[in-house]
């Protein structure tokens, strides 16, 4: 059995004010001062972890050794807005709800997606101004919202938002504050914090039981949205559906991943795009050649490959999922060491795919490591922003088209350069990898 080994603190909060300030910075700094170690161990408040950095060791705690790991304790913060859904849900119920789901994401269903992706990012940016700056990542996320919302139940874009996209926006801020705080104020307390997020909840609750219920009274309207398919999906074995409380989570669980993650990809994409006018080139030549001068459509997905090869990139730099843990349920083995009921493994994308050991010049935004196809999305864990295993991110593949058809259309209208006076650009590690002031960027012609 291997030691694991790892820097020590006689500080009764561990690493914890290091780890609060930026994570990002904290995990980098422990992978190059240890780096020839496959595990480091580190400990934050009375909680020890081990930050995994062998890419063979995170395959089997991800695949083949899954069975033995829960998702770690943070992400049960998670369970007070999305309930039991795919993100929070362990074991038999998981699989189970997978299974029922799946049907909702196969090529078939999301390929019907594709115009209303189209249309409501064409619909947006028609008002853009040549000369005027954006809020890029708010665009980002205002459009990523509507597509869901629209996906998701059919609604008018700006009725998804006020009944249900801004309140989910509330409710998300408190997650994180929650997560990130070191004195958990119990969800009973009325702090205003706690009251705010209570009536957030009760508000997208309401509209969505509303809608489900309301659904459940059309049996004879066929509809092809993701709450539509939900809701007519069986289990294989037991031939059951889902309740109202089940679509619920699930259609919570959508929303929060269905457009937060996305929107956070196109953000980072057209930044790194604003850094490399050789890329920017390559793409409005691409664009221009695939869809002389129509609007895209899902059968150009698989002829916008270097746009692609782009989103790949930026989700190399920066995954919107930048790390997550596993908390060991039984005693287990991985690699060469073992492990207790109790430990707690952290695995971050944003770290193993930043690694000069798997990546030549691994900071540089080289979207031709993906054309030429030398890197393989989501093999052997050197690259995994999707996660991998029986918990991969089950809207993959829609987030893929999502992105390749939003920025398809943008930038078959118009360039995006970052504003001169723009703050500068960081990560911030919260639930996802947002901008941390946001990315400002003039809106300039084709």
């Amino acid at each position: 059995m291997q030691i694991v080994k790892g820097p020590t603190t006689i500080s009764p909060l561990g690493f914890l004010p290091s780890f609060r300030k930026n994570p990002l910075v904290f995990l980098e700094n422990l992978q190059n001062e240890y780096e020839h170690e496959d595990v480091i161990v580190y400990r934050l408040l009375n909680r020890t972890y081990y930050l995994v950095l062998n890419p063979s060791m995170i395959r089997e705690a991800l695949i083949t050794k899954s069975h033995y790991f829960h998702k770690s304790k943070p992400f049960q913060e998670l369970k007070s807005l999305v309930g039991e859904g795919l993100l929070t849900s362990e074991e038999e119920f998981h699989l189970q709800q997978r299974r029922l789901m799946q049907p909702a994401f196969t090529k078939q269903h999301i390929q019907t997606y594709a115009d209303d992706m189209v249309s409501i990012t064409k619909d947006h940016i028609s008002s853009w101004d040549i000369g005027e700056k954006r809020q890029i990542n708010m665009d980002m996320m205002n459009i990523t919202l509507s597509i869901i919302t629209k996906t998701m139940f059919d609604m008018d874009i700006r009725e998804g938002h006020e009944k249900v996209g801004k309140h989910i926006d509330t409710a998300l801020k408190t997650v994180t504050k929650r997560i990130r705080s070191i004195f958990k104020v119990p969800h009973s307390w009325p702090t205003k914090q706690n009251v705010t997020y209570s009536e957030a909840l009760d508000a997208i609750n309401q509209v969505i039981y509303e809608i489900i219920a309301h659904r459940r009274e059309q049996k004879d309207i066929d509809r092809e949205d993701l709450l539509s398919i939900l809701m007519k999906a069986r289990d294989e074995k037991s031939g059951e559906g889902m309740t109202d409380e089940q679509l619920r989570d699930e259609v919570m669980t959508i929303f929060l991943a269905g457009h937060e993650t996305t929107a956070n990809a196109l953000t980072w994409s057209f930044y790194l795009l604003s850094q490399h006018p050789e890329k920017t080139e390559k793409v409005h030549e691409e664009i221009e050649t695939v869809l002389e001068g129509r609007l895209p459509s899902y059968e150009d997905m698989g002829k916008l490959t270097y746009t692609q090869s782009v989103v790949w990139e930026s989700l190399r730099l920066y995954p919107p999922a930048w790390a997550f843990g596993r908390e060991v349920i039984r005693d287990v083995s991985i690699g060469e060491y073992e492990f207790s009921k109790g430990d707690t493994l952290i695995m971050s994308p944003y770290i193993i795919q930043r690694s000069s050991k798997y990546f030549p010049n691994p900071t540089v935004f080289e979207p031709e490591r993906f054309e030429d196809g030398s890197i393989k999305p989501a093999s052997d864990f050197i690259y995994f922003p999707f996660g991998g295993g029986p918990r991969v991110c089950i809207g993959n593949h829609f987030a893929m088209l999502e992105a390749v058809l939003v920025m398809g259309t943008i930038l078959q209208r118009y360039r995006l350069e970052l504003c001169e006076d723009c703050p500068e650009v960081a990560p911030d590690p919260l639930i996802t990898l947002r901008p941390k002031n946001g990315i400002r960027m003039v809106v300039s012609e084709h």
